[in-house]
């Protein structure tokens, strides 16, 4: 007599992982597990393989009501907005760099007085990067300064095309490029 085998249990998805982070998070929140429940069955969620296993991990949970399911997440959303304030608050100001609007293709940037915007800024090249003007767009160039330029984070290597919103970094001197002035 053959006996069919047994089907392997269904692997667990992450968006069954985080379904079932979410409700132990939400039930923690609530006050209905203690922090030694909550940190022994995230670690036992993470690693669970199969969707029976994480189903067991909360099917003890009382359900959320629906006052309390509302009053959590108003909490929630406050809380998250009141934190994105805060960060834009105390994110540093980034002065600007307006972009020439005459009709000049050429813009130095370094220490040297010569320079079309000088800095004083000792991290900054006598001679460190120049913007060049190709067609309707503007390249920035980095002349081997010491410290480099940075486009949003990226060291150049290369002529780069820039734009209105970019920021632009010559050594430790950061700008925020903005269109030309009217």
């Amino acid at each position: 007599m053959s006996s069919s085998p047994t089907p392997p249990p269904v692997r667990a998805s992450d968006w069954d992982r985080d379904r079932a982070i979410d409700a132990l998070r939400e039930r923690a929140a609530e006050g209905q597990l203690s922090l030694d429940t909550f940190v022994g069955r995230m670690d036992q969620a993470l690693r669970a393989r199969s969707r029976a296993e994480l189903n067991e991990l909360v099917a003890d949970l009382p359900p959320r009501g629906r006052w309390t399911r509302r009053l959590t997440d108003a909490v929630a959303a406050i809380s998250s907005f009141s934190a994105r304030v805060e960060s834009a608050w105390r994110t540093p100001r980034i002065p600007r760099l307006a972009l020439p609007g005459d009709s000049r293709t050429r813009f130095t940037i370094g220490r040297a007085p010569g320079c079309d915007l000088v800095l004083a800024d000792l991290t900054v090249s006598r001679v460190h990067a120049e913007l060049l003007r190709s067609g309707d767009h503007w390249l920035v160039v980095d002349l081997s300064s010491m410290n480099g330029t940075r486009l949003n984070g990226w060291r150049l290597m290369a002529p780069t095309v820039v734009r209105p919103g970019d920021e632009l970094s010559f050594g430790e001197s950061t700008f925020r490029l903005s269109p030309p002035l009217a």
